[in-house]
């Protein structure tokens, strides 16, 4: 049950995005909202694939992931994963779609924040140290 939740938003994407590539019509938005979804899906899950058991719907500090993507980055399933929803919604709805990004965004960058101070009580100086060597 734990592996279905971990990656269930990602088959609830991919299987939007073949809806949307399907029904949507084939205009300049289309194309540019499908390739910054097929540019950032696989980083997307790439991020999460390595979290593996330590993703978490609500902040978690099982462990601290400080390889991989997390080695440049430490929030990429946020870093990729907003711009891969978005992508799809721009090429269902167009560049009206981005006005749901000025909502989106912050609360995602709320939720990172909160992940934040999550592991820092948990690794305290470990963690401050990798969120110094590393982008958002």
């Amino acid at each position: 049950m734990a592996r279905l939740v971990r990656w269930l938003d990602i088959a609830i994407f991919l299987s939007f995005a073949a809806f949307v590539l399907l029904i949507a019509p084939h205009e300049g938005n289309w194309y540019a909202g499908l390739a910054v979804a097929a540019v950032c899906s696989p980083f997307w899950i790439a991020a999460r694939w390595h979290l593996g058991a330590s993703f978490s719907l609500r902040p978690d500090a099982r462990r601290l992931i400080t390889s991989g993507l997390y080695s440049r980055l430490r929030h990429p399933v946020y870093v990729f994963g907003t711009p891969a929803i978005m992508g799809v919604l721009v090429a269902l709805l167009g560049w009206k779609a981005l006005v749901i990004a000025v909502f989106v965004v912050p609360v995602e960058v709320l939720r990172a924040r909160r992940e934040e101070a999550v592991l820092t009580e948990r690794f305290g100086s470990q963690y401050i140290a990798y969120r110094e060597r590393t982008w958002f």
